[in-house]
């Protein structure tokens, strides 16, 4: 085969192939860009060895007593700062509500282009609070927790994903996309360690395993 010729078919190859990954990347799912990263492993495994164990208090949870999503600046309250900080190209009218945007969630995979698709998680649950430890802290700790934008505690995700998982702990639910169960376990322990909250024997026991892998 002429010279000229080899290299015109490996030029329209190398043009095909750059088009074809421009495609495949356009059309991939947008990772979260969210969650604050949680702690390594190994600090994850420290924290978690440092937690009291205890029963779970299961009496007297009122989800009004944790203020939340209030005013974090301007029109935009913690809901609307979440999906603006996960989302991709969001859009938000004058009172901060998303009107546009999408948003990938991590813990099922899935992408959606509605707000109203997507709930913002609270990672370790309001009621699995209350139920290790924060019943006895002021209304403001609650609501500090129920807002927190610093730790791993907030994520946007399917709205159906976050109503399934409910208040439920890694040892009776975790993310069905496997490969994101290393941060969520290692975000859940630091958010109980930051908290100084406790764990039951079956909680504590799944995440010793799922951190052995992290």
């Amino acid at each position: 085969m002429p010279k000229f010729y080899a290299r015109r078919r490996l030029s329209i190859l190398a043009a095909f192939t750059g088009l074809i990954a421009s495609v495949a990347l356009f059309n991939s799912p947008t990772a979260s860009a969210a969650l604050p990263t949680p702690v390594s492993g190994a600090t994850a495994r420290s924290y978690l060895a440092q937690l009291t164990v205890a029963t779970e208090d299961r009496t007297g949870y009122n989800r009004d007593l944790f203020p939340h999503w209030i005013t974090q600046s301007g029109a935009c309250n913690t809901r609307e700062v979440v999906l603006k900080r996960d989302g991709t190209n969001v859009v938000q009218d004058s009172s901060c509500a998303a009107t546009s945007g999408r948003w990938f969630s991590p813990y099922d995979g899935a992408t959606w282009t509605a707000a109203s698709d997507v709930d913002i998680d609270h990672l370790v649950p309001l009621a699995e609070a209350w139920d290790s430890g924060a019943d006895s802290w002021t209304t403001s700790r609650r609501q500090s927790f129920a807002n927190d934008l610093t730790r791993p505690q907030l994520i946007a995700v399917t709205d159906n994903v976050n109503q399934a998982k409910g208040d439920q702990d890694p040892a009776t639910w975790m993310p069905s996309v496997s490969s994101y169960r290393c941060t969520y376990v290692r975000a859940w322990v630091q958010v109980k360690y930051y908290y100084d909250l406790s764990v039951d024997s079956a909680e504590k026991s799944a995440l010793t395993n799922y951190l052995s892998g992290c």
